[in-house]
């Protein structure tokens, strides 16, 4: 396995029922990056994760986790490894403090002296301190997402592993675990995030890949994703539509009506190097500016697909 990588995966795949879940998927997470992991419900991102944890055995490739190779070596390197996948699940009847302290006596490797300390730390680190009392069945789901975030943080960790981190919280409590993963990033965490939200993943990571129907199309820096410079796109808003796409295309661009606007990828060229020939095809110029590839365009461009695709 190559240094320098937090995650890594060679031809990985999983196979159900005689079908792909999962096929030749070759992860490289930088260590010390936060890694958006992408895909539309069903994609295979979860089975991904499963394998990468050493929850499911992998029908083929290989899979490693700081350095050792999984599952063969769970056991040694679990211990540095955090993670939340497929939702939190905790006894109700406990509370959310008495949860924790049961999970952290299961620990084999967890210190019982400084057990009460760093379940404090913890709830405190996810903004849980003033419900650490109170039962988990009486908590929102929002409030469980964090309850099992906190039990990730028990110890310090090298890698933490996030399946849908944000599911079921407020704007409030996502810009909190925004903050949260950035600074456990600063810390030298690598944290590997799963999720379906792309403007979370652009404010909150440095790398992602994306998945679909169970193969990884992408991956790179978030700047590599959206494979375009800054002024990518031009934006016009003219009420001639079809005239301004016969002027842009006689001048080399595809252009689209995309709402009360006709877009274009500029491919280098510069506005103003473009408006004298919309003004001699008659078209009238409301506004015209360029604008950044967003990683939604890319995902599209990439999958064809919106995030409610399940198959």
């Amino acid at each position: 396995m190559s240094a320098g990588l937090a995650i890594e995966t060679e031809a990985l795949g999983k196979r159900f029922r005689g079908r792909d879940a999962v096929a030749d998927v070759a992860l490289a997470v930088p260590a010390g990056s936060v890694f958006g992991f992408l895909g539309p419900n069903g994609s295979g991102k979860t089975t991904t994760i499963r394998m990468l944890l050493g929850l499911i055995s992998p029908t083929s490739g290989s899979a490693s986790l700081l350095g050792s190779a999984m599952p063969d070596r769970a056991a040694a390197v679990l211990p540095r490894v955090g993670a939340l996948v497929e939702g939190p699940g905790f006894a109700g009847y406990l509370s959310g403090a008495a949860n924790l302290a049961r999970l952290d006596s299961a620990d084999p490797v967890a210190d019982p002296r400084t057990r009460k300390r760093r379940i404090g730390e913890a709830l405190d680190r996810v903004g849980l301190s003033a419900a650490s009392s109170k039962r988990v069945k009486a908590y929102s789901l929002g409030m469980k997402q964090r309850l099992g975030i906190a039990n990730a943080l028990l110890r310090p960790r090298d890698l933490l592993v996030l399946d849908e981190p944000t599911n079921g919280l407020d704007p409030q409590g996502t810009r909190e675990v925004r903050t949260l993963v950035r600074s456990l990033a600063d810390g030298g965490t690598t944290v590997f995030v799963s999720s379906h939200l792309l403007a979370e993943i652009e404010q909150m990571c440095t790398h992602a890949a994306v998945m679909r129907t169970g193969r990884l199309v992408a991956q790179g820096t978030l700047d590599e994703l959206r494979g375009a410079a800054p002024d990518d796109r031009l934006h016009l808003a003219t009420p001639d539509a079809e005239r301004a796409i016969a002027a842009l295309g006689a001048a080399g661009l595809t252009a689209t009506q995309a709402g009360a606007e006709v877009v274009a990828p500029l491919a280098g060229r510069a506005i103003e190097d473009l408006v004298p020939a919309l003004v001699a095809a008659g078209v009238r110029i409301r506004g015209i500016r360029a604008a950044e590839a967003s990683l939604e365009d890319r995902f599209v461009a990439l999958t064809g697909e919106g995030f409610d695709v399940a198959n």
